[in-house]
C-alpha cells in the first residue's frame, strides 16, 4: 500500500452487470391482489393459501421433496454477557464547560446455498416438534450463486484498528455496509461487528425485542470525573480564558477583523492569569493550573496579531477526582416473551477502545465505554453473544447525539474466529445476514446515485421504486405459497420466526428484477435511451473501492465525465487542516476519519475543531474539507488536494457554502445543502464545507496531492515513517515529492 500502485484502492471483482435481457412480462401491479405479506396467523394463512394448492401435483412427483430443518431457534433466551452501560459523568460549570471550536475546517441477488439438498425424503417424517426454528422447510432446485462481493473472513485481523469492512445484502444497513473489528485485550482477542442500521430498517429489529427498562433501582457507583481548583473558581479563569478563545475563535472562522471587544477580553484574561502566577505560596497543581492558561491566552494573542487558521479545541482545567455516588440503572428483565430476546433500556454508550500510537494497534477490555447523550438497547443473544443498538426512535434528534442514532454493535464471546458468526447472528434481530453480491452491490450503486445525483424527484422515479417494492411483496407471496403445506398448523410463535426468514429471503431473491427497474428508471432521468445503454456508459461502474476501512461507491455523473470534473475545479483545490494535531501520528493511522470512526479505533478526542456540536448535528460521521484557490505553499498541518476529482468520484459526499457543523441533510434540508461537483466548486465562503462520509484514504488512490508540515524536522520524521513501511510513492508521486514544511 502506497507503494506507487492502486492496490488499497482496487474495486473488488464482481460478477458482470445484472443481464438485462428480456425477462417474462412482469405482473401487473396495478390489479387487485392479496396484501402484501408482513405478519401472518395461521387463520389467515390458510384462508388465503389453502384452495390453491388443493389441485396441485404432489411434490414427490414434481421431484421436489420436504425437509427438516434442524437449526436451532435463533433468538430464544440465553445467558450472556452484555457490554455493561457507563455510568453518567458530573457535568461541568456551564461557563467553563462550554466546548469551543477547533483547529481544523471541521473533522473533521446471492441465495445462501441450500444445505438440505442432500436431504432425503425420510428426512421428511422425522419429529419436527420444540423449536421455532425447526419447522419444515420447502426443498428448492438448487441455484447458481454470485459470489460475496466482499468475503466475509473467519477472523478479523487482531489490533487492526480500522477493521475489515464488508458488505451486506439488502438494505438494511447504510451503504450496506458493516466492519468487523477484532480488538486485543487480556483475555483474548474481542471480536465485534459495527453497522448502521437504516432507519426503514428498525422496525423490523426492535420486533425482535423484548425490552425492559421502565423499572429502575438505585446502585452505587464510583465516578471519575474533573474537578476545577478553588483557585481557579476564584479568579474565574475557566470563565474569563474560555471567552477571550471564543471570541477570537469566532473572527477567525468567519475571516473577519479583530473586534475591540476580542482584545479587551484578551486583555482581561491575561492580567487575571498573571495576577495569579505572581501570587506567593502557590501550590504545584496552582502552578500547573495557571501556566495550563497562561499557554492559551498566549496562543489566543498570537492570533489576534497574525490571525491564520482556527485554534484547537479548549477545555477548562481540572484535576481527575473519583467518588462514589448513586445512580439508577434498568432493573434486570423479566422472563422474555417467547422467541424474542431479552434488551434493556439504558443510557447510551461508545466502545472506549485506545490506539497504541507506536504499534498502530487498537485495545479494548471488553468492558469500558464512554458516554454519550441518548438511549441504546444492550440485547442478550444468547451463548455469550450480545448486542448494543441506539435507536432511532428512542432519540430525539432535537436533543440527543443525532450521529450516533442507528449504531449497532455485535459481540462475540472472547477468542478469535467468530468473523461469519457475527454476520450469521445478524438474523436474530430479523436483518439480513449474508454477504451481499454483484446483484445486490448494483442496487446500492443505483440508490446512490439516485441520492448523490438527487434523482428521487425525477418523472418515474417514485413509481420505480414503488415497483420495486411490489416486486419484493410479490416475492413474499411466492415463497409462503409454495412452503403453505409446511407453514399450515405452526404455532403462532413458530409460524411468526418462519414468516420473518421469508421476509429476508425474498428480499435477496428479488434482487436482481429489482434492479432492472431501478436501472432502467435511472437511464432516463439522466438522458440515456436504457438501461442497458447506462450499463455500458464509461462511467458506470457498480463495484465498491476500499477506502481505508471502509468501502466507498462512484458517481457515473463524476467518473463519466472526468475532464468536465477537472475543468469546473481549475485553480481550486481541497484543503483540510489538522490544527496542531500530529501528522505522524495521523499517517501512522492511514486514513483522516471521522469523529465516530475514531472513537472506535481508540482513538481519543480533542481533535476535530467542533467535535461535540457535530455529533448532535450528525456530521460527527463524516471528515471535513474546505474547497480554495490553489494554494502557492500552503500553511503548516495542511493536507492539499489538487485535484479534488479523486474525492469527487464519490457518491457519500455533500456541502454548505458556509459553517453549518456538518448538518446531516437526513437531520434537516439546511440551507444551501448540495451534492452537484460542478456548484460545490464555485463556493468561495472562507468558512465553507464538504463533508465526506466515514473518512478518507490517506495511502491510496485517495492520497493528498500536498502534505504541507509544519517544520522541516516533521517532515523529516514523516519521510522516515513512510520509509520505514516501505512507503515511497502517494497519489504517483515521490512521497519527497508530495511531503512539504513552512518553515
Amino acid at each position: 500500500m502506497g507503494t506507487n500502485s492502486k492496490s488499497s484502492h482496487e474495486s473488488y471483482a464482481v460478477s458482470p452487470t445484472v443481464s438485462t435481457e428480456a425477462p417474462p412480462e412482469p405482473p401487473n401491479l396495478a390489479a387487485p391482489g392479496p396484501e402484501p405479506v408482513s405478519e401472518i396467523d395461521p387463520a389467515v394463512l390458510a384462508s388465503m393459501l389453502m384452495p390453491d394448492f388443493t389441485g396441485e401435483v404432489p411434490l414427490a412427483e414434481q421431484g421436489g421433496v420436504w425437509t427438516t430443518d434442524g437449526e436451532p431457534v435463533l433468538g430464544g433466551q440465553a445467558s450472556g454477557e452484555m457490554p455493561p452501560a457507563p455510568e453518567p459523568e458530573e457535568q461541568q460549570p456551564e461557563a467553563a464547560g462550554t466546548p469551543v471550536d477547533e483547529a481544523d475546517e471541521h473533522e473533521s441477488a446471492h441465495e445462501p446455498a441450500e444445505e438440505e439438498a442432500a436431504a432425503t425424503a425420510p428426512a421428511a417424517e422425522e419429529d419436527t416438534e420444540g423449536a421455532a426454528g425447526a419447522a419444515p422447510a420447502f426443498e428448492e432446485e438448487p441455484e447458481d450463486v454470485d459470489p460475496p462481493l466482499t468475503p466475509v473472513p473467519d477472523a478479523p485481523v487482531a489490533g487492526a484498528a480500522l477493521g475489515t469492512p464488508i458488505l451486506v445484502g439488502g438494505e438494511d444497513f447504510l451503504n450496506s455496509q458493516a466492519a468487523l473489528v477484532s480488538y486485543i485485550s487480556p483475555d483474548g482477542p474481542r471480536e465485534v461487528l459495527l453497522a448502521h442500521v437504516s432507519e426503514e430498517a428498525e422496525g423490523k429489529l426492535l420486533d425482535a425485542l423484548s425490552v425492559s427498562g421502565t423499572k429502575m433501582v438505585d446502585v452505587q457507583v464510583e465516578e471519575e470525573t474533573k474537578e476545577r481548583l478553588a483557585l481557579d473558581k476564584k479568579a474565574q479563569l475557566a470563565e474569563l480564558v474560555t471567552a477571550a478563545t471564543t471570541s477570537v475563535q469566532h473572527k477567525l472562522k468567519g475571516g473577519g477583523p479583530m473586534s475591540e471587544a476580542s482584545i479587551q477580553k484578551h486583555q482581561k484574561a491575561l492580567d487575571a492569569v498573571n495576577a495569579v502566577l505572581a501570587s506567593p505560596n502557590l501550590t504545584d497543581d496552582e502552578k500547573a493550573m495557571a501556566q495550563y492558561y497562561l499557554d492559551q491566552v498566549n496562543t489566543v494573542g498570537e492570533k489576534i496579531q497574525n490571525g491564520g487558521a482556527p485554534m484547537a479545541h479548549f477545555d477548562p482545567h481540572g484535576l481527575p477526582v473519583t467518588k462514589m455516588v448513586t445512580k439508577q440503572i434498568p432493573a434486570p428483565a423479566d422472563e422474555p416473551e417467547p422467541g424474542m430476546l431479552t434488551a434493556q433500556l439504558r443510557d447510551a454508550s461508545r466502545i472506549k477502545a485506545s490506539l497504541d500510537e507506536q504499534s498502530g494497534e487498537t485495545s479494548w477490555d471488553g468492558k469500558s465505554r464512554s458516554k454519550a447523550n441518548g438511549k441504546e438497547y444492550a440485547i442478550d443473544l444468547g451463548d455469550g453473544w450480545s448486542a448494543v443498538y441506539r435507536p432511532y426512535a428512542a432519540n430525539d434528534p432535537k436533543s440527543t447525539e443525532f450521529s450516533m442514532r442507528g449504531q449497532l454493535e455485535v459481540h462475540a464471546p472472547v477468542g478469535a474466529g467468530h468473523g461469519k458468526q457475527l454476520v450469521d447472528r445478524l438474523e436474530q434481530l430479523h436483518l439480513v445476514n449474508a454477504p451481499m453480491t454483484a446483484a445486490e452491490g448494483e442496487w446500492t450503486y443505483l440508490t446512490n446515485n439516485v441520492t448523490a445525483q438527487s434523482l428521487a424527484n425525477e418523472a418515474g422515479m417514485k413509481a420505480a421504486f414503488a415497483e420495486a417494492k411490489g416486486l419484493e411483496d410479490l416475492q413474499v407471496q411466492e415463497i409462503v405459497h409454495q412452503r403453505a403445506e409446511s407453514l399450515i398448523g405452526l404455532g403462532e410463535d413458530e409460524l411468526h420466526y418462519q414468516v420473518k426468514r421469508i421476509q429476508l429471503e425474498a428480499a435477496q431473491k428479488v434482487l436482481p428484477k429489482k434492479v432492472k427497474v431501478l436501472r432502467e428508471a435511472v437511464a432516463k432521468a439522466t438522458g440515456f435511451d436504457s438501461g442497458d445503454a447506462l450499463a455500458a456508459s464509461a462511467g458506470y461502474d457498480p463495484t465498491p473501492a476500499t477506502s481505508g476501512g471502509w468501502l466507498t461507491w462512484s458517481r457515473f455523473d463524476v467518473t463519466g465525465k472526468t475532464a468536465q470534473i477537472k475543468e469546473a475545479y481549475k485553480g481550486r483545490s481541497l484543503t483540510h487542516s489538522i490544527g496542531k494535531g500530529d501528522m505522524v501520528a495521523l499517517f501512522g493511522t492511514g486514513v483522516l476519519a471521522s469523529t465516530e470512526k475514531r472513537a472506535v479505533m481508540g482513538i481519543g478526542g480533542g481533535l476535530g475543531m467542533s467535535e461535540q456540536q457535530d455529533k448532535y448535528t450528525g456530521g460527527a460521521n463524516s471528515v471535513f474539507l474546505r474547497v480554495s484557490n490553489t494554494p502557492a505553499s500552503g500553511y503548516g498541518g495542511q493536507l492539499i488536494w489538487d485535484d479534488p476529482s479523486v474525492l469527487m468520484r464519490r457518491s457519500d459526499y455533500y456541502a454548505y457554502n458556509g459553517d453549518k457543523y456538518g448538518v446531516s441533510p437526513d437531520k434537516k434540508k439546511a440551507a444551501g445543502l448540495t451534492r452537484d461537483p460542478l456548484k460545490i466548486a464555485t463556493h468561495n465562503a472562507s468558512n465553507n464545507e464538504i463533508m465526506f462520509r466515514d473518512g478518507i484514504d490517506l495511502l491510496g488512490a485517495e492520497a493528498p496531492s500536498r502534505i504541507v508540515c509544519h517544520y522541516a524536522h516533521q517532515r523529516t520524521a514523516l519521510l522516515e515513517s513512510f520509509k520505514a513501511r516501505g512507503i515511497t510513492h502517494l497519489g504517483g508521486k515521490p512521497v519527497e515529492d508530495v511531503v512539504k514544511s513552512s518553515h
